[in-house]
């Protein structure tokens, strides 16, 4: 697997090439923020101390390069139908988030969502997330599934290929199952609807995995036209998965219908033990084996800091 720091300390050679902090907020100064502050705090998740001066200097220039690309790709759509002689309609423009339980990646997608919305060339943006392909916990149970939820094996991979797949096709409409945070669970019957947007973006935490069992079979990152993973040091996330924990437990788990629910009553000095231990035991090992692996398939690597903001940009070359 590829390097993703940079080749230029290191001596080693890398598809990327790393735009420091300050060098990437300079591409921000030509292109007008959007957003206001109660919409930001709005798409900011729990924990994720996302402010305006983060969205301008990173995510600002970040939806303007995804701009580009969908453009870029619009072009290249249209002189190839004219080379071929067809006039076929564009499909939409897959976007797909990658990283961590905790690392801040729902927020970025949120985010990514909203501004992408508001440049001229890309108004209908729709955001998918993988926990709607999850196995149902019934499932889960009875494969023995329940402590590995997160793992590629609890997931429902051939449902979310065959509705990335049908969207990328430009289908009319396209249904996904929805899932509940509060139930810990896919909900029945519930679905999100999603009609040909002009980019569609997939975030979760598994969706860069390449294809398993070999031969000619198809992953889902197959059929993204770009990749962001948010990247941070294991110790940084976990201290983001235990202070989010802590601030569920006080406010969501104790509603009484929470799956959570019985974390409720607990001390914060026991709060924090299963916070820890729920980390070693199931998100770390998932994040070593599983997600961190898939980083250097990304096009564009986010790179955090302790703080939660971005210190720098690994964009893949081209």
């Amino acid at each position: 697997m590829a390097e993703t720091g940079s080749g230029a300390d290191n001596g080693q050679t890398t598809p990327f090439v790393e735009i420091g902090r300050a060098e990437w907020s300079e591409l921000a100064q030509s292109a007008p923020l959007p957003l206001t502050e109660t919409e930001l705090v709005q798409l900011r998740g729990l924990g994720d101390p996302l402010d305006m001066r983060e969205v301008t200097e990173v995510y600002l220039p970040l939806s303007r390069l995804l701009n580009l690309y969908v453009s870029g790709t619009k072009a290249l759509h249209r002189v190839t139908s004219d080379f071929l002689g067809e006039r076929a309609k564009s499909t939409p423009f897959v976007i797909g988030v990658a990283g961590s339980v905790a690392v801040g990646k729902s927020t970025i997608a949120r985010l990514l969502r909203e501004l992408l919305a508001r440049w001229e060339e890309t108004p209908r943006v729709e955001l998918v997330t993988t926990d709607g392909f999850l196995l149902p916990n019934a499932e889960l149970e009875r494969r023995g599934l329940m402590e590995r939820k997160g793992f590629p094996e609890s997931y429902d991979r051939r449902a979310l290929l065959r509705f990335v797949t049908a969207v990328k096709s430009g289908a009319p409409e396209v249904r996904a199952p929805f899932y509940s945070h509060l139930s810990y669970d896919i909900v029945p019957g519930a679905q999100v609807v999603v009609r040909q947007p002009d980019v569609l973006i997939v975030e979760g935490l598994n969706v860069l995995q390449p294809a398993g069992g070999g031969g000619n079979r198809l992953a889902v990152s197959d059929l993204f036209d770009f990749s962001v993973y948010v990247d941070a040091r294991t110790r940084d996330i976990a201290t983001w998965y235990e202070e989010r924990f802590l601030k569920l437990q006080r406010g969501a788990f104790a509603n009484p219908k929470s799956y959570f629910h019985r974390y409720a009553s607990l001390t914060e000095a026991e709060a924090r033990e299963r916070a820890s231990e729920i980390w070693r035991s199931i998100n770390e090992p998932n994040l070593v084996q599983n997600i961190r692996p898939t980083r250097s398939r990304a096009k564009l690597v986010l790179r955090k800091g302790a703080d939660h903001t971005v210190s720098s940009v690994l964009l893949r070359k081209l």
